[in-house]
């Protein structure tokens, strides 16, 4: 069986995705989800139901929690759309839109393909980070958990 890693990562905005002060940051992600899809390594990401950006996906009832929930090859390709890409540059300006963050917001496990995360499980994950730390089954990128035999 093969393992691919997922990852959530969850943002705290400062405006809701509809106001002037998101517009940015809004109008880039199509551009930057196309940029995922065609970084090598790429397996899935969440979309909306509308086919747009899994930022509109709800996973609270807070409209200033936005999430992205993607599958990768491993932690190289993650790492390399995440700090190598032109994503990089929405990175690093971050702190526009999004307020700091009190605990981790990214959280990595290794997963199969016949177990494709969905958001509810993904924040479990999230939570178990926040509870107990970096274990194999929720972790971040630094260090990673290594993957599981194929």
């Amino acid at each position: 069986m093969d393992y691919f890693l997922a990852e959530l990562n969850i943002g705290r905005l400062h405006q809701p995705l509809d106001h002037p002060d998101s517009a940015e940051f809004v109008a880039a992600l199509d551009a930057v989800n196309m940029l995922a899809e065609r970084t090598p390594g790429f397996i899935w990401r969440l979309k909306d139901d509308d086919g747009q950006s899994s930022s509109y996906v709800m996973l609270t009832d807070d409209p200033l929690d936005i999430i992205n929930l993607s599958v990768w090859d491993g932690v190289e390709s993650l790492k390399h759309f995440m700090y190598k890409s032109g994503h990089n540059a929405y990175l690093r300006r971050r702190r526009e839109w999004f307020q700091p963050p009190a605990q981790p917001t990214l959280v990595c496990w290794w997963t199969s393909v016949a177990e494709m995360p969905t958001p509810d499980a993904a924040m479990q994950r999230l939570e178990r980070l926040r509870r107990d730390g970096p274990t194999f089954e929720a972790f971040n990128l630094n260090p990673p958990f290594p993957k599981l035999d194929s």
